[in-house]
């Protein structure tokens, strides 16, 4: 990973839009921060596509689109996208799978979930789970002390085994039934509601995370930002991020919103 100092000054002035992560991202400690939230309505008022794209629930992103000083957000790990219409006043949602698909995997992850906590102790639901509508996010150390490495292998191996999509993130290891990921939600939404196709434009947009579940993003896009804190994740992390920062968490994403903005 290079510094992001050194991240082209003519990429920079190119660049459409900023795509981030949230959890140990934009926020620090589990809170978002004044200086990373002024950092986000830094780059949404000079202009720049902003983004969320996270692991977070449906309930979540619903405040979210409405809210917070963003364009769009794609949650649940690509589960869904959301976007607030401010002159039609209306939520418009996408989902990758169906209303029936949706209901019948939700019964199905109830079943994995009693299956995870009965055999990994210490293992809980995330205390946004009531919240999700397409996938079961086990907590590994946002409420609950942090379980070792073999632990978090072994929620991930009864996702698997079960037949569903695992991803670890910085505090949940998610599981899902379906093909979809960050990535694949994202091409989607830029495609429908910005007309922006990432794969014949991916030099005109800045992806920035901590986390292995991160790493579709970080794999497709030249121009990817980790938070200093996505050392600590090591060889969990496919494709690690091309640049970092030098801060951690929220001063790093508002540390990459600076550099941005000072070279437009």
């Amino acid at each position: 990973m290079r510094a992001l100092s050194s991240l082209p000054l003519a990429a920079c002035a190119a660049m459409r839009g900023v795509l981030a992560d949230i959890d140990d991202t934009v926020s620090t400690g589990g809170r978002i921060t004044a200086e990373a939230y002024a950092a986000m309505e830094n780059l949404h008022d000079a202009g720049l596509l902003l983004i969320p794209i996270t692991g977070r629930p449906a309930g979540w992103c619903d405040h979210i689109a409405r809210m917070w000083p963003v364009d769009a957000v794609v949650g649940e790990n690509g589960a869904l996208y959301m976007i607030h219409d401010q002159a039609a006043r209306r939520l418009r949602k996408r989902y990758a799978a169906t209303e029936a698909e949706r209901a019948d995997n939700r019964r199905r992850l109830s079943e994995v979930a009693a299956s995870i906590l009965r055999e990994v102790p210490g293992a809980a639901l995330a205390s946004d789970q009531p919240y999700r509508e397409s996938d079961l996010a086990i907590d590994f150390c946002e409420d609950v002390p942090r379980l070792p490495d073999d632990s978090i292998d072994r929620i991930i191996a009864l996702m698997r085994a079960a037949g569903m999509t695992a991803k670890m993130s910085s505090i949940h290891v998610n599981g899902w039934f379906g093909a979809y990921d960050k990535l694949a939600m994202t091409r989607i939404l830029l495609r429908e509601e910005f007309g922006i196709d990432i794969d014949g434009e991916r030099d005109s947009l800045i992806f920035v995370g901590d986390s292995p579940n991160d790493a579709p993003m970080f794999e497709h896009f030249p121009y990817s930002v980790g938070v200093a804190n996505v050392r600590a994740f090591g060889d969990r992390i496919a494709t690690p991020p091309a640049y970092v920062t030098e801060r951690e968490s929220g001063a790093g994403f508002a540390e990459l919103a600076a550099h941005l903005l000072a070279r437009r």
